[in-house]
Parts: structure tokens; C-alpha cells; sequence
């Protein structure tokens, strides 16, 4: 039987080349298989402890701020709903990929359909720009909100805030499409083997025994043209906020005004750090060790919606307060 190629020795996947062309033919393939985290497949059962573990606090933080948000008549305002936008985008984000890659570790299901694949590709990235969208979203509420804030009831009702998530929503869609159709077209050979927990973008198409140029190039455009220009414009957004909030003529104002969009920015910080860090890593860092990338591309997805409802839960105080009258009301 013929040996199944693979590049897991040198560290990293390389792609292949047109002159294999006497190997096995996956140019449809019915199912790819996911190796989980090449090198560690031994310590795969002590690694699924701590995501497990994320995941569990992601699920029971997303939905507490779901349901202290729908309780509370109080919070039906913009900022929280985006803050529910963002809750349910990390719950999807997460679901995407947890469940079956604690299947892969636990009980060894490794195999996943083509059309599976691509269908967990498209959740994963779509529900990654959508989360960037409501970033920009939420940037644009504490904006109005301190900089403009005799406007703000007038420029952020409930009609605009709809407006925004669908576009939100929308655009996420259109430009992870092309993922799809793309990584469809090529065909695959050598292996159907994806050096990954889950079917991430580059680590399927670059299984494909074609130049896959197209869908690399298009993917960093999408990183630059959409994240970059979000990340712009949510800087330049809390420049002005932060100008605003110095020229406060008091202490304590500056300090309040400062912590109504503080948990905001952790957040941000918690998402695109290691999203950024790990798209990069997987272009241009080919010495890196193939299983840092993959533990980089898992903690990446599931360490935001872990640490937002946290986050949110402990620095705004409406939240707080409520969550703490609902524990001490229960206990009465």
C-alpha cells in the first residue's frame, strides 16, 4: 500500500506540487480526517481538559448576559445589544468547534464529510468577521455616547441598531463565501489528512494539488481590507473618545466616562491580539512548530467568547449589580 505523504516531520505543511500527479486522486473527497494537534496526539486528553473547561465558562457566560439582558428593561439599550450580538456570535464561534473536536479527543472521530468542512469552515470564519463587525459597532456606540451624547437617543434607536447587525451579519456572509467556493473548486490529492483540530481555511486549501495563490491572496486581502480597516477604525474611534474623557474638567468624571467603555477595550484586545498574531504566524512563520500553530488557532477562538461575558460581568457595573441581585434574590 502506498504511503500517505505528509509534512508533520518538517514542522509545518508544505504545499504540494503538480508533479505528484501518480497519487491518489481526492479531487472529490468524501470525508477529510482531523489529525486534532499534530505531535500531541498522546497529551490529547489532558489539552481537551482546559478547552472543555473554556468552553463550558463560554456557554454559561454567553447566556447569563442573555438572560440578565432580556430581564432587565433597563439594559434595552444600544450598547446592550450589541453586547447580546456579540454574545451569540462567540456561542456559535465556539459551538462551531468544540463539539467535535472533543469527539476527535475523547473517542477518536476523526473523520468529518467534505461538505461538513466546508460548512464548519464558513461558520468559523464568518462568525470571526461578524465579531470584528460588532467590535466596529460597539466602538461606534461609546463614540456617540461620549463624544455626542445629546445625540445619541436620536442616532442609535432600535431601527439603526437592526440596520447595523444586519449589515454586520451580511458582510460577514459575502466576504467568507468565496472561502467556500474556492476551497470547493480545487481539487485535492495526496492525502485528505488536515494537519488541524478543525477545518481551518489555509490548513484545508493547502491540502489541494493545485496553486492555491487565489485563496491565500484572498484571504489576506480579507484580513486587510475588512479586519485592518475595523481595527482602524476603532482606533481612530477611541482617539477621540480618549481626547474627550482628558478634557473632563474633573477627576472622577474622567475616571467614570473611562470605565463605561474600559471593558470594551480589554475585550478588543483579547480578540485581535491573538487573531492577528496567529493569521501572521501561518504566513510568514514557517519555522514555528506545526502544533503551536494549531494550540495558537484553538485558544484564539476560544478564549474571547470565554473572557467577554467575564469581562463584561465584571466591569459594567449594570450588569454586575444585577447578576448579584439575581444570586442573592435566589438564595432568599
Amino acid at each position: 500500500m502506498q504511503e500517505t505523504p505528509f509534512c508533520l516531520r518538517v514542522g509545518h505543511l508544505l504545499p504540494y506540487s503538480m508533479s505528484d500527479s501518480n497519487t491518489t486522486d481526492f479531487s472529490n473527497p468524501s470525508t477529510f480526517i482531523l489529525l486534532g494537534i499534530p505531535g500531541l496526539e498522546v497529551a490529547h486528553v489532558w489539552i481537551s481538559i482546559p478547552f472543555c473547561t473554556m468552553y463550558v465558562i463560554a456557554i454559561l457566560g454567553n447566556f447569563t448576559i442573555l438572560f440578565i439582558v432580556k430581564r432587565e428593561l433597563s439594559l434595552h439599550r444600544p450598547m446592550y445589544y450589541f453586547l447580546c450580538m456579540l454574545a451569540v456570535t462567540d456561542l456559535v464561534l465556539s459551538t462551531s468547534i468544540l463539539p467535535k473536536m472533543l469527539a476527535s479527543f475523547w473517542f477518536n472521530s476523526r473523520a468529518i464529510d467534505f461538505s461538513s468542512c466546508l460548512t464548519q469552515m464558513y461558520f468559523v470564519h464568518c462568525f470571526l468577521v461578524m465579531e470584528t463587525g460588532i467590535f466596529v459597532a460597539m466602538a461606534f456606540d461609546r463614540y456617540v455616547a461620549i463624544c455626542n451624547p445629546l445625540r445619541y437617543s436620536t442616532t442609535l434607536t432600535n431601527h439603526v441598531v437592526v440596520k447595523i447587525g444586519l449589515a454586520v451579519v451580511l458582510r460577514g456572509g459575502i466576504f467568507v463565501l468565496p472561502y467556500i467556493l474556492l476551497a470547493r473548486h480545487w481539487p485535492y490529492c495526496r492525502t485528505n489528512i488536515i494537519p488541524h483540530s478543525y477545518c481551518e481555511h489555509i490548513a484545508v486549501v493547502k491540502l489541494a494539488c493545485v496553486d492555491i495563490h487565489v485563496s491565500s491572496y484572498y484571504g489576506l486581502f480579507v484580513l486587510l481590507s475588512v479586519i485592518g480597516l475595523d481595527v482602524i477604525f476603532i482606533a481612530v474611534s477611541y482617539i477621540r473618545i480618549l481626547r474627550v474623557i482628558f478634557n473632563l474638567s474633573t477627576k472622577d468624571a474622567r475616571l467614570k466616562t473611562f470605565g463605561t467603555c474600559s471593558s470594551h477595550l480589554c475585550v478588543i484586545l483579547a480578540f485581535y491580539i491573538p487573531a492577528l498574531f496567529s493569521s501572521l504566524m501561518y504566513r510568514f512563520a514557517h519555522r514555528v512548530p506545526l502544533h503551536f500553530h494549531v494550540l495558537i488557532a484553538n485558544v484564539y477562538l476560544l478564549l474571547p467568547p470565554m473572557l467577554n461575558p467575564i469581562i463584561y460581568g465584571v466591569r459594567t457595573k449594570q450588569i454586575r449589580d444585577r447578576l448579584i441581585w439575581l444570586f442573592t434574590h435566589e438564595g432568599t
